[in-house]
């Protein structure tokens, strides 16, 4: 099927899902019917006019308009079936050309449709509300395409930047290795400081190429998930211990706030990817010696409603809610509006602390969806949140 077959297919179905378009059709038919019983009167009214003046006026036999007017009244019958057949005719043609026409400015309009530009879409005034719903999704394939280009060339630039960062972690380990095997005669303590700082650039270089990895799964694969029941609260408890020590490295410390025992049905392993994302995101943008906080409650999944729930109610949770809050440098509102997109990074500088491909909040984001959740982010006086609303399942 062709590009544009498609988009007739789909213009097709946004037709046949539109009242409006029933409303014209309606109106098209009564506009017609209309048409012809005013060309019925109207012609018996010209007759009958045509008639009254036409004895003010002194006739005489060999006068050739009143030879026709005589063939006219003798034959007054056949003379009004021919003018209503014709009348009926041109009626008939015009109101049937009609749609053809339409049909015509929309296959147009879907050919334009098929390579969106700047120029709108402008369609008979009848078909407005058709026009409105077109240039509806024009401007949404336009503002698609444009976030598909910015997002290949933030990709492009990520993978020009991810390979020249490879060579600085692999010129040291091949450094120090180089000088532990030349010189066999090297102290201990040096031997050591030398094996450590070549360790530490390997572990650097393989965080390097996995996220190689992230952007290449991000690119050709779906996520699918694998869900099953779980108590999310023992999962985060292990988190914050597996990073406790991590914390203490960057002089930073926790502050939770876990309800126990809440189960939700979800991948566990997709989940706890987002949520190590969060806590890394969390480490790398805080000011030291200041505290990560992470909660867990028990939520409901209305819009905007992401409390615990109030003392007293009835109505039984059917959501859990995740914050995890740091102090650190406010991001400003134009990047905070973008911080879910592919391949965007708050550091632009890549320093080792906080270089990433860009991935995380993407994937995170996604996980979150494909889970029938939400997350949002807001920052404001040096302090950054992340929320994840979950539904129990």
């Amino acid at each position: 099927m062709s590009l544009n077959e498609k988009w007739l297919e789909k213009i097709g179905q946004l037709l046949g899902e539109n009242t409006n378009t029933r409303h014209l059709t309606r109106r098209t038919l009564a506009e017609y019917v209309l048409a012809l019983i005013l060309f019925f009167f109207g012609v018996i009214a010209l007759i009958y006019l045509a008639w009254n003046v036409s004895h003010y006026f002194t006739w005489y036999a060999n006068n050739p308009i009143y030879r026709l007017l005589s063939w006219v009244k003798e034959y007054i019958l056949l003379v009004l079936g021919i003018i209503y057949l014709v009348g009926w005719a041109l009626i008939t043609w015009h109101f049937m050309s009609r749609p053809l026409r339409y049909l015509d400015d929309i296959i147009r309009a879907s050919q334009q449709l098929a390579q969106p530009e700047s120029k709108p879409i402008v369609l008979p005034p009848a078909l407005s509300n058709v026009q409105d719903q077109l240039n509806l999704t024009r401007e949404k394939a336009l503002r698609n395409a444009l976030l598909a280009r910015e997002a290949e060339q933030r990709k492009n630039d990520m993978v020009v930047y991810l390979a020249h960062d490879l060579k600085t972690p692999l010129t040291s380990v091949i450094g120090y290795l180089s000088l532990l095997s030349q010189e066999p005669q090297i102290s201990p303590e040096l031997r050591a400081k030398y094996t450590d700082i070549a360790l530490k650039k390997a572990e650097r270089l393989e965080e390097l190429i996995n996220e190689f990895f992230d952007i290449t799964r991000f690119s050709l694969t779906t996520l699918t998930l694998e869900p099953r029941r779980i108590n999310l609260s023992r999962m985060l408890e292990q988190l914050i211990n597996e990073f406790t020590p991590v914390l203490s490295e960057k002089s930073l410390s926790w502050e939770n706030e876990i309800e126990p025992d809440l189960e939700i049905l979800c991948d566990p392993d997709k989940l706890e990817r987002v949520f190590d994302n969060l806590i890394r995101n969390a480490m790398n943008y805080s000011y030291p010696h200041t505290a990560v906080h992470l909660s867990l409650h028990a939520a409901h999944m209305e819009a905007g409603n992401d409390s615990a729930s109030p003392e007293g109610t009835s109505d039984k949770p059917d959501a859990v809610c995740l914050c995890v809050k740091n102090n650190g440098k406010t991001i400003a509102p134009e990047k905070l509006e973008r911080i879910f997109e592919q391949f965007f990074r708050l550091d632009s500088s890549r320093s080792s602390q906080t270089g990433g491909a860009g991935l995380g909040l993407a994937i995170a984001k996604e996980i979150i969806t494909l889970h029938g959740g939400s997350i949002r982010a807001e920052s404001e006086s040096e302090s950054i949140t992340f929320t994840v609303l979950l539904p129990v399942g």
